[in-house]
């Protein structure tokens, strides 16, 4: 869930995991919630299957083949998207094999979110998910009905839609679903508490639209999002990848652009010569 905190090579590993899921999440043909939901399934299944978690980080498997295993696994029973995510972050290496499990929910909500995004329904989100924290907090049957001690996830999960269906918007049905049929060993208002922070952190954040002539390195992401920060504040990366500017690249903040691009100083040098 949001405000797990990676160390080390998973650090890395998540990073590099959500380049690739951000690159995914700013194409119309994603579905953002189908992935999401997808994601959802495939850390549920993780989560109930700790033979599967160490296969998938044992560091002295090929990363290829634990990947390849994945394909196996979830082809045809979740999306092609939900696939090549758990694919590289299975490549990955993990300092703790609950660690890919972490990550593969940290994605499933950041994709839930950037649906609602998209939609236009974030600020919603964010305000219904804390209301309901809020409602839950104050009434102690319910505290009684989600508590992780209870058991039942399929009964809390149709309790929550009977709370929220028709009241709330999608992306918070489903994420109010998540935190209380498997909150992880927290209260479901921590976890709620958790996705509001997730859904302000989005918000807040800037887009910056980067083009590139190939994939940038982890260490080169970090310098770039640093500077970006500096100047910025809160920036999320999106990075395309285009052969044809040849080096360099191109930055797009709002409306600021930044075109350091080799193709853009060609273009540059010839205007110079013909005016």
């Amino acid at each position: 869930m949001p405000g797990v905190t990676f160390r080390g090579v998973s650090e890395e590993s998540f990073a590099a995991g959500q380049e690739r899921l951000e690159t995914l999440l700013a194409s119309s043909a994603t579905d953002a919630a189908a992935l999401g939901g997808d994601l959802f399934s495939v850390t549920d299944l993780l989560a109930a299957n700790p033979a599967l978690r160490r296969a998938l980080t044992d560091p002295a498997r090929d990363g290829q083949a634990k990947a390849d295993l994945v394909e196996r696994l979830l082809g045809g029973q979740v999306s092609g998207p939900a696939v090549d995510v758990v694919s590289g972050l299975a490549r990955g290496r993990w300092s703790r094999n609950g660690d890919l499990t972490e990550a593969v929910e940290a994605h499933a909500v950041t994709s839930v979110l950037a649906g609602a995004e998209r939609a236009g329904r974030l600020d919603a989100v964010e305000d219904e998910l804390f209301r309901f924290a809020r409602i839950i907090e104050g009434d102690q049957d319910l505290r009684d009905a989600f508590s992780y001690r209870t058991e039942g996830a399929d009964r809390k999960g149709e309790l929550v839609r009977q709370l929220l269906g028709g009241r709330a918007a999608p992306e918070t049905v489903r994420l109010a679903v998540q935190a209380a049929a498997h909150p992880r060993g927290l209260r479901t208002e921590q976890v709620l508490e958790q996705l509001v922070q997730a859904a302000a952190d989005r918000r807040r954040q800037l887009v910056a639209h980067v083009v590139a002539a190939a994939p940038l390195t982890t260490e080169q992401r970090g310098r770039l999002e640093a500077a970006l920060q500096r100047r910025y504040g809160r920036v999320r990366l999106n990075i395309d990848v285009d052969p044809e500017v040849i080096g360099g690249l191109r930055v797009q903040v709002g409306s600021e652009l930044v075109d350091g691009t080799v193709t853009a100083r060609l273009d540059e040098a010839r205007r110079r010569m013909a005016g």
